[in-house]
């Protein structure tokens, strides 16, 4: 509902991380699912450290939702600064730099958790319980769509952002982070449909 309203927050960056949220929670889900599995007694402690890396990424990614919308809200309320005088202008300049610098890392920040779950989602669809194979393939999915809304987010914040050598570090980390994703959910899903397949 929130999303839906007539405010501008929480957007697509927070929803980018929602969405990544969901997707470290269904590859968790499978690590349980897994865990729990007659006749895998052996394996219980394997899968128990995936679920509960999941759940780390899980919630960090659920943070990120409203530190989003927070670091948004941050660069409205230094627009509405005063720039009656000199001092004025420079104190709100510099408040719309950095809370544009936040806005920049709070998504670049959440492609790079979302990245770190790729590995337990792979490990999911090759070894985890195979008639749950196809929901660490959505997280799979999720994680890429989490990865390239905030890569919007990235982008979009550092158009026209003057710290010129802070965004050509930024958007080289992004875009690498981007690529990866794009390669890690290909091999997963190439996985994926081979498995379904037999």
């Amino acid at each position: 509902e929130a999303t839906a309203a007539e405010s501008p927050a929480p957007g697509g960056g927070s929803i980018s991380a929602y969405v990544g949220a969901l997707g470290a929670a269904l590859g968790t889900m499978v690590a349980n699912l897994s865990a729990g599995k007659k006749g895998w007694d052996e394996k219980i402690e394997y899968y128990s450290e995936f679920a509960e890396e999941g759940q780390r990424i899980k919630d960090l990614l659920l943070k990120s939702v409203d530190e989003d919308t927070m670091a948004f809200n941050q660069i409205l309320e230094a627009f509405k600064l005063p720039k009656g005088t000199e001092t004025e202008v420079k104190a709100r300049s510099e408040a719309i730099a950095s809370a544009t610098k936040g806005a920049i890392l709070v998504p670049l920040n959440v492609m790079k958790v979302a990245h770190t779950a790729f590995p337990l989602l792979k490990e999911m669809v090759i070894n985890g319980l195979q008639s749950s194979a196809s929901d660490a393939g959505v997280g799979a999915l999720c994680i890429r769509t989490c990865i390239e809304g905030a890569f919007l987010n990235v982008k979009i914040n550092c158009s026209g952002f003057k710290e010129a050598a802070f965004v050509e570090e930024v958007m080289e980390q992004a875009s690498q982070i981007s690529q990866s994703a794009k390669e890690l959910e290909s091999e997963i899903l190439d996985i994926l449909n081979g498995i379904i397949k037999r």
